[in-house]
């Protein structure tokens, strides 16, 4: 019996790992990383950020920090009144998005005022695509999140077959 709860938590973190929506991991201001020269509403205006998703924090660790503020802070660049300190010291920070609302985030040191801040809106994450109705692959062609759902649900249907 033990085996069958071991297997079903296996699976079920299977099924959660899998998810819906496969997470993007954005790197704020692109190759110009997290510094003065980038306008991070340009930057941020073209995409969409779901709640799967995650922003990647480059920058000189000396110079710069990551603050998450208030919408308030964020536009008089007040960073005294953070709401976290996500700079861990590396100058490489990750920021899970897991609510949908907006982020407002800001350097401190002076540097939000020279343009070092950037806000972004985060939605639910969305349905998996539709899959085309004639793939490449055939009429019985699985690809990828469904196709690899499908393949751990049958060998853990063989597994669970072969402990009864």
């Amino acid at each position: 019996m033990e085996r069958l709860e071991l297997l079903a938590l296996l699976l079920c973190g299977g099924v959660f790992l899998f998810g819906t929506a496969d997470a993007v991991r954005y790197m704020v201001g692109g190759s110009s990383g997290w510094s003065e020269k980038v306008n991070y509403t340009v930057w941020a205006q073209d995409k969409h950020f779901y709640t799967v998703d995650w922003l990647f924090f480059v920058y000189q660790r000396n110079q710069f920090n990551v603050l998450e503020v208030n919408q308030t802070n964020y536009d008089a660049c007040n960073a005294e009144h953070f709401l976290r300190n996500w700079t861990t010291g590396a100058g490489r920070d990750v920021v899970p998005l897991n609510v949908t609302r907006d982020y407002y985030f800001i350097s401190g040191n002076g540097f939000c005022y020279g343009g070092t801040k950037v806000k972004v809106h985060v939605e639910d994450s969305p349905p998996p695509p539709a899959s085309p109705k004639n793939s490449a692959g055939g009429a019985g062609a699985v690809s990828g999140r469904r196709g690899a759902m499908l393949i751990a649900a049958s060998t853990a249907a063989i597994v669970v077959a072969s402990l009864v």
